[in-house]
């Protein structure tokens, strides 16, 4: 009989305690609603196209809704130069090697672009976020070419030996760019973010036009 008391009042007690614990209980907490609003994420690519160099910049995103975002892209691709440019360097260090010794040249052509658009999130998931973005800007391209005789630079004063650049060797240009790509976010840890990316960027410039491809990753955080 007393076996028996101790073993009902032993139920009633764990009968209590679980319902104490349930009330207890938290619910599983959802996302922080500021996690939400956007991002912003440094960028570091291998821009590739008339020649391969590297590309960087800074990427800012604000979600309007759940799975569409605007975004500002501005980055810059160390080199983009096309055969020709190095043609004609080379068309006007012969020239001076006629005359002068030791002549060499160094030929590049980097680009700064300015860029904005939509980014939309599909198949999103714990693990990764699929996209796709397309937008435009513009971008600025520069004839970055230098001329040396024995080891001294002379760009600066080629014409007092009987050279004047064109434009197709000295200046800039800014011009209309567009841009489409695709990518995946994956949430490495609390709001920090990893952004694998693919980017095409077409440049219109006056001549036969500038392809800027650029693969890379963004790491950045949300917001």
């Amino acid at each position: 009989m007393r076996l028996s008391v101790c073993l009902a009042g032993a139920a009633l007690a764990l009968s209590a305690l679980g319902g104490v614990a349930h009330a207890q209980s938290p619910a599983a907490p959802s996302p922080p609603a500021a996690a939400n609003k956007g991002y912003v994420e440094g960028v570091l690519q291998s821009a590739f196209g008339n020649v391969t160099s590297q590309s960087y910049g800074v990427e800012l995103g604000v979600t309007i809704k759940p799975a569409l975002q605007v975004f500002a892209d501005v980055g810059h691709a160390r080199d983009t130069a096309p055969a020709s440019l190095g043609t004609a360097a080379q068309g006007i260090a012969g020239w001076l090697s006629q005359t002068q010794s030791n002549v060499t040249f160094t030929g590049k052509q980097p680009v700064t672009f300015y860029l904005g658009g939509v980014r939309y999130r599909f198949g999103s998931s714990p693990k990764i976020e699929p996209y796709v973005m397309g937008g435009g800007g513009m971008a600025q391209v520069k004839k970055d070419v230098s001329f040396s005789i024995n080891g001294s630079d002379v760009t600066s004063t080629l014409p007092q030996f009987g050279v004047v650049l064109g434009t197709d060797l000295s200046g800039s240009e800014t011009k209309p760019m567009m841009t489409i790509g695709v990518g995946a976010v994956w949430p490495a840890y609390h709001r920090l973010i990893v952004d694998f990316q693919y980017r095409y960027g077409r440049v219109f410039t006056e001549d036969e036009g500038l392809n800027l491809n650029r693969v890379g990753v963004g790491i950045g955080v949300r917001f």
